[in-house]
């Protein structure tokens, strides 16, 4: 996968799509530090439905203090994968699934493959500004998430997930995955600060769609 996504507009990194690998954590892309968290938000199929169309809504980045600008809608493909011939050389035609147009309760559109935003963070005074495109969407019966790449202007350079997952046990699970490194020389000199802004906004993600945070 080149460094421009299947929709044309470049992200700042190459490997598209990693934060979907199994071993993610054993090997990830060369130069990146992964990360994975995950937390219970309950159990049953009404709290996964009410944590997806949360989640799926930008409901996370919200509820962690996080402004969403700037959004402008995606085209709907959805990047899956390179096809391959029986040969092992790629299709010279790649398959370019569509994600279909959901919305949420109160009409809010849902995240679709494509999308851009600007998430607007305010740490310690400062304001930052941080462009991502979602690079994919997961839209299962028991699992349902999206990916998000940095794009030119960002703090930092990777790949952010988020899935939630209503496992066999009943359960509601999120999951957080993660591969990043400093986008720039500057912010590479400030690489303990950015881990420290990290850390804070994991924190809140974990917390954004539990229960506990929508009752207080």
């Amino acid at each position: 996968m080149p460094r421009s996504t299947f929709v044309g507009q470049p992200v700042t990194y190459g490997s598209i799509g990693a934060t979907l690998a199994p071993d993610l954590m054993q090997y990830p892309p060369k130069g990146y530090r992964p990360e994975e968290h995950s937390v219970r938000l309950g159990s049953g199929a009404e709290r996964f439905a009410t944590a997806s169309a949360s989640l799926m809504t930008w409901g996370v980045q919200r509820g962690s203090g996080i402004e969403i600008t700037d959004t402008r809608a995606g085209s709907g493909e959805q990047y899956v994968g390179l096809a391959f011939n029986a040969d092992g050389s790629p299709l010279a035609e790649q398959p370019l699934p569509h994600a279909e147009e959901r919305f949420g309760p109160d009409g809010s559109p849902y995240i679709t493959p494509g999308m851009t935003a600007v998430l607007k963070l305010r740490v310690w005074g400062l304001t930052f500004h941080a462009p991502v495109r979602v690079v994919y969407v997961l839209d299962e019966a028991t699992r349902t998430g999206f990916g998000y790449g940095t794009m030119k202007g960002h703090p930092e350079s990777g790949e952010e997930a988020w899935v939630l997952e209503h496992r066999e046990d009943d359960s509601v699970w999120l999951t957080i995955r993660v591969f990043s490194k400093p986008a720039k020389l500057r912010y590479r000199i400030a690489a303990p600060i950015l881990r420290s802004v990290q850390k804070k906004y994991t924190k809140r993600y974990l917390r954004a769609l539990h229960p506990a945070a929508a009752a207080g």
